[in-house]
């Protein structure tokens, strides 16, 4: 198979994979940010569409006030009796869920909260028996114990009552390296495998599997572990780790993990966090060979225009802990879209802001933004921003007499101020291949142009370093995600657009 990489590019982290009949359904975390947790469709495991989220109303996750980081970790999706299941971490907020569908487009449960069983990372399975198995690994991100972790834990569960049936018990977690995570147990043959990431998430990532005759072990190492890492290579995939394994509709296997594209002469700035990517897996003398991720993109790059002209908001449209609905509208102004600044601002937690994942290395949105009112004191203020977190982010925004570039990078900020040519304006942000003639510029991820259209021609307010806003710098789980904002009022938008390729 001629399998794309990245497959899912973006901001698709943790990526879990269940085929039922000749269907894939894949799905990702998404942190802090609503709806959560997409669910993606493939025949081919090569073309991929997103049928919905499982988390598309309030109350399923404790979002709106989890810190950054918190929120939906790292879904396992299985199918089991005609039901599928989503077993997912709500991270500093309610704990252990196991959402329910009959269809995986949704609608989903309200989620189930698993007492006793108090980790991350969860798994689920089922004996021949019909008895369910969670396991998990062991950080308690409910309590605050940090600084604490049990290794990979299981128990047999209920599902239905929601609670573990015995005590957390400690089965095989890894080789030794560092933070065991990312557990999913599967049976083949005559054996169950526990297949398990260690290394911890940055470049020192893994994949390690172990083997043994029962769900519950004991387990036996593969004396090949780990059977996947990129760490100490040149390969332009990074950081590969959290897999999931699935049969592919010729017959084989391959895995589903999670990796980085670091750029710079470093190779130390990865612009788009953490995306899924998927590898040929053979087996041989019962144990599974991965082949190395290898980078392959797709053709063509990929153009999205949205016009705002339906009811309902493109799916691919997300929000930080908070869903669009509660700022944003289609309807109040047919073929518009208006967002409602609540006071808050990007520095904020819940900023009135409508982001799409960036999946490109070189991307560029624009869209044109009506501030509104007749006078200064009747205009909002708002504009385009691109977001890895509160605290990094640039921005560029008009309140009818100034377009203001603003760079927001920790407890440091600077602006940069135009005037405006009127309540209306097309605003673009460009996000460029670096500048390789200079030390700097060719140790950087990217450059990222901040631009207001004047008399029909561009006018750059700031050109900046775009490592500052990589998942190594904002230290952030999730990517860049790049929209529209409101920082104060009401602001309308009568188009938005993006195009991006790969670097060439």
């Amino acid at each position: 198979m001629n399998l794309p990489n990245p497959l899912i590019p973006g901001f698709n982290p943790d990526p879990s994979i269940v085929k039922v009949g000749s269907d894939y359904y894949l799905a990702t975390s998404t942190f802090e940010y609503l709806p959560g947790i997409p669910v993606y469709h493939s025949t081919d495991l090569v073309n991929w569409a997103r049928i919905g989220h499982v988390v598309d109303r309030e109350g399923q996750l404790d979002s709106r006030d989890v810190p950054t980081l918190g929120g939906a970790w790292a879904p396992t999706i299985r199918f089991h009796n005609g039901l599928f299941y989503v077993a997912v971490t709500d991270a500093m907020a309610r704990g252990t869920l196991v959402f329910t569908a009959k269809d995986p487009a949704g609608p989903w449960s309200e989620g189930l909260v698993i007492e006793g069983a108090i980790g991350i990372d969860q798994d689920v399975a089922w004996d021949d028996d019909g008895t369910a198995y969670m396991t998990y690994s062991g950080l308690d991100t409910v309590t605050g114990s940090f600084g604490e972790h049990g290794g990979i834990l299981q128990v047999r569960v209920d599902l239905e009552a929601g609670k573990a049936l015995e005590e957390p018990r400690s089965v095989w977690s890894g080789t030794g390296l560092m933070f065991p995570e990312a557990p999913h147990l599967y049976k083949r043959g005559d054996y169950w495998y526990l297949m398990i990431a260690e290394g911890g998430t940055e470049r020192g990532h893994s994949v390690s599997i172990a083997r043994g005759t029962s769900p519950a072990g004991p387990f036996e190492s593969n004396p090949a572990n780990p059977i996947l890492s990129a760490r100490s290579t040149d390969r332009p995939i990074q950081n590969t780790g959290h897999g999931d394994l699935v049969e592919t509709p010729d017959g084989g296997w391959a895995m589903v993990l999670l990796g980085m594209r670091p750029k710079g002469m470093t190779r130390a700035f990865s612009a788009l966090g953490r995306e899924t990517f998927i590898t040929p897996v053979t087996w041989v003398d019962g144990w599974p060979v991965a082949e190395p991720v290898i980078l392959n993109p797709r053709e063509g790059g990929n153009a999205f225009q949205d016009d705002f002209a339906d009811a309902e908001l493109d799916g691919g449209w997300i929000a930080v802990r908070r869903f669009p609905g509660a700022f944003a509208s289609t309807e109040k102004v047919p073929g518009r879209l208006t967002l409602t600044s609540d006071c808050t601002g990007l520095d904020d937690a819940r900023p009135a802001f409508l982001g799409r994942r960036q999946q490109y290395q070189v991307d560029t949105i624009a869209a044109l933004v009506d501030v509104g009112g007749s006078s200064a004191s009747e205009s909002g203020s708002g504009g385009l921003a691109v977001r890895y977190d509160e605290a990094h982010h640039y921005s560029i925004e008009t309140d009818g007499t100034t377009v203001t570039a603003r760079a927001r990078v920790s407890t440091i900020e600077q602006t940069w101020t135009h005037p405006a040519p009127g309540r209306s304006v097309e605003l673009r942000i460009e996000t460029r291949e670096p500048n390789p003639d200079n030390a700097v510029g060719s140790l950087s991820s990217d450059t990222i142009a901040l631009q207001a259209v004047i008399d029909g021609q561009p006018v750059t307010l700031a050109e900046l370093d775009g490592r500052y806003l990589s998942a190594e710098t904002a230290a952030s789980f999730t990517g860049r995600v790049a929209g529209v904002f409101a920082s104060a009022g009401t602001v309308a938008f009568d188009w938005f657009r993006s195009e991006g390729r790969e670097p060439r």
